[in-house]
């Protein structure tokens, strides 16, 4: 099978799943085409020794990647978020027809909803199928982002992106979501259910796997003679971070809140550490990739958190997949599907999202529970990751659904 695959993230930033599943089909014998543009998540830099420029073909293996030009943000501003996009829809619709010509069905990950531009010129053009991976519900995350404008504006905006996502629904020939939530949410929207597939999104398994805490993780972490939980990726706005930050100021003597990562709202997370005279609340930054899973084992826990927000029910934020596959407990201050499944597999402690003092509470029970009781909730959650979210049964699934799609069947 001749798959194309079309992403605004791929390696070497740190978005896993469109490298996996490029790499997993093309060692089961797929013949994979990317189109992407230069690397520059999550920081809205072009990555050193990177240079932008029309015609840009690299072998990952046996896989080729074709780059295109787009402009790089990431920060709060929507003007420059809407550009990155918008150019590399652009320049992706250029490029598409004659990079992915070829191949039997078209595989885009969202979002954003632009790389759909690309694979549906394609498919006017050589009636080829397209199967759409969702990871995140737009216009609704755009919109309680704190980036989109107000007012008529807003309205205008909310109303152009969803009948770009009704578009793209109804040009796709399947539907892969990330949970059973997320599923009703994009069948409401206008998408055929009998094209609807649920495929629980999976992490890096070589990256993230248990190991032994190190001196140099637990240093990192700042470890004391106590319960340390880690927050671990973007700190944005959808993530409920100044939660975390109140309830860990209200435990300050008992627990240490550590906080791995960077992101838009980081110098607000910051400056409200300070106001509430929060000690107990550390910011390490972003690390490697590869120092990950020695952090994970330094902790005792692993804290997962959104807003209270109903678009957010069906999402399934990606340090979930990797505290489970790196065996480590859970809290989980969210709702929906995510809070579900710690809740069901006996991963952790779990909590409504939004709610600090709650969360304070979880995190006394998180101090008090015995380590014994922690290891044995670390070893469920690796047992459910083996079971239901790694590489392996992901790339499974995937491989289903692109050849049911490319065989013409036009369902999953």
């Amino acid at each position: 099978m001749r798959v194309g695959l079309v992403s605004q993230w791929y390696p070497p930033e740190g978005v896993f799943i469109p490298g996996n599943l490029a790499q997993h089909l093309s060692a089961r014998g797929h013949h994979v085409r990317v189109l992407t543009t230069y690397p520059s998540y999550p920081h809205g830099r072009l990555y050193p020794g990177w240079r932008q420029r029309w015609r840009h073909v690299e072998m990952q293996g046996a896989v080729a990647v074709r780059r295109v030009p787009a402009y790089p943000s990431h920060d709060t501003s929507a003007l420059r978020r809407a550009a990155s996009h918008i150019t590399f829809g652009v320049s992706s619709a250029l490029a598409g027809p004659n990079w992915l010509g070829g191949v039997d069905v078209t595989y885009v990950y969202h979002p954003p909803p632009t790389a759909v531009a690309a694979a549906a010129l394609v498919r006017a053009a050589r009636r080829t199928p397209i199967v759409l991976h969702v990871q995140d519900m737009w216009p609704d995350s755009v919109l309680h982002s704190g980036m989109s404008p107000t007012g008529l504006a807003g309205r205008a905006v909310a109303g152009g992106l969803d009948v770009l996502m009704r578009t793209a629904y109804r040009l796709a020939a399947a539907i892969v979501v990330i949970s059973p939530a997320m599923a009703a949410l994009v069948v409401e929207r206008g998408a055929d259910p009998s094209r609807v597939r649920v495929v629980w999104n999976w992490t890096d398994d070589v990256l993230f796997r248990p190991v032994a805490p190190t001196d140099a993780a637990r240093a990192t972490l700042g470890r004391r003679d106590r319960c340390t939980v880690m927050f671990t990726g973007n700190l944005g706005l959808l993530q409920g971070v100044d939660t975390a930050i109140r309830a860990a100021a209200a435990v300050r003597d008992r627990v240490d809140l550590v906080l791995v990562g960077s992101g838009a709202y980081e110098d607000e997370a910051r400056r409200l550490a300070t106001e509430l005279n929060a000690d107990n609340v550390r910011f390490v930054g972003r690390r490697p990739p590869t120092e990950m899973a020695e952090l994970y084992a330094a902790a005792d826990w692993q804290l997962v958190c959104l807003r209270d927000l109903p678009a957010l029910r069906g999402t399934v934020p990606s340090k979930l997949q990797a505290a489970f596959a790196c065996g480590a407990p859970v809290i989980a201050a969210l709702g929906g599907d995510a809070a579900a499944l710690v809740e069901s597999t006996g991963a952790g402690l779990v909590c409504p999202p939004g709610d600090w003092a709650v969360l304070a509470d979880r995190l006394r029970q998180a101090a008090d529970t015995a380590a014994a009781e922690r290891v044995a909730m670390g070893q469920r959650a690796r047992r459910a990751y083996q079971e239901r979210m790694c590489v392996r049964v992901g790339v499974d699934q995937f491989e289903d659904i692109l050849t049911k799609v490319a065989a013409g069947k036009g369902r999953p």
